[in-house]
C-alpha cells in the first residue's frame, strides 16, 4: 500500500504553514509504524505543488527561527524516512517546495510544471536545505545558476539535470505516478528499505568504504 500526502491549500498555492508541517509529521509517523505502508507519495492540490513557506503566517507568528527549525526538522524526517518517497509534482514548485522535492527519492512531474529555488528574486536565502541538497542532486554548476538567478526550469530541463525522473503529460500525471508506486509496492519492502539506507549512507563515504558497506549489507540481507 501507498500513503498519499497531499498539500491542500490550493488558494495559497500550498504554501507551508505550521499546520502543514503537523500534517506531514503525522503522515510520516503513520508510515513508520504501519508495515502495510510500503511507499509514500507527496503532492499538491490545485495548480501548484508548493511555493514555499507562507511568509504572511510566519510574520504573524512574530518569529522566523522557530518556524525554520520546524521546517528543517520535518524535511530531515522526510529525507530519513526508511521507505521510498515519491514526489508527484503537479505544478509550480518554488523555494520550500523545491526543498521538499529534494528530500524525496523519486520524482514524477507534470509537463507543465516549473521548478526552481526562487529566493534570489526577493533578496532572500534558502532556509530549508536548497544550498546543500540542490548541488548534490543536479551538480554544483547547475545549482549555482538556479540559486543565483532565482530562475525556474521546466520539468524536462529538470529531468535532464537529474532531479526529475519521469515527465508525464498533465492529464497522465496521476496514472504515471500510480504505475511507479505500484511497481515499488510490488518489490520486497525490506530490500527497498535497505537499498535506500545504502544509497543515503554511501553518498557520504569514499568509494572503498561504500563498497564495503554494500557487501556487508548484502551478506546480512541474503539471510533474511
Amino acid at each position: 500500500n501507498a500513503l498519499w500526502m497531499r498539500l491542500n491549500r490550493p488558494a495559497a498555492f500550498n504554501a507551508i504553514t505550521a499546520d502543514v508541517l503537523d500534517r506531514l509529521d503525522e503522515g510520516l509517523a503513520l508510515a513508520a509504524r504501519d508495515p502495510a505502508v510500503r511507499v509514500l507519495v507527496v503532492t499538491g492540490a490545485g495548480r501548484a505543488f508548493c511555493v514555499g513557506a507562507d511568509l504572511k503566517a510566519i510574520r504573524a507568528a512574530g518569529a522566523a527561527e522557530p518556524f525554520l527549525c520546524r521546517l528543517n526538522d520535518t524535511l530531515n524526517r522526510l529525507e530519513a524516512c526508511a521507505k521510498p518517497v515519491v514526489a508527484m509534482v503537479n505544478g509550480t514548485t518554488l523555494a520550500g517546495g523545491l526543498e521538499l522535492v529534494l528530500c524525496c527519492d523519486l520524482v514524477v512531474a507534470a509537463r507543465s510544471a516549473r521548478l526552481g529555488d526562487g529566493h534570489a528574486r526577493y533578496g532572500l536565502l534558502p532556509g530549508g536545505g536548497a544550498s546543500a541538497r540542490l548541488p548534490r542532486a543536479i551538480g554544483a554548476s547547475r545549482a549555482r545558476y538556479l540559486l543565483h538567478t532565482g530562475d525556474t526550469w521546466s520539468a524536462e530541463a529538470m529531468r535532464d539535470a537529474g532531479l526529475v525522473h519521469e515527465v508525464a503529460d498533465d492529464e497522465a500525471l496521476l496514472p504515471a505516478t500510480q504505475a511507479l508506486v505500484d511497481a515499488l509496492c510490488a518489490r520486497s519492502p525490506l530490500a527497498q528499505q535497505r537499498l535506500k539506507a545504502l544509497l543515503h549512507a554511501g553518498q557520504d563515504l569514499d568509494l572503498p568504504a561504500a563498497l564495503a558497506l554494500e557487501q556487508a549489507a548484502m551478506l546480512e540481507h541474503q539471510d533474511s
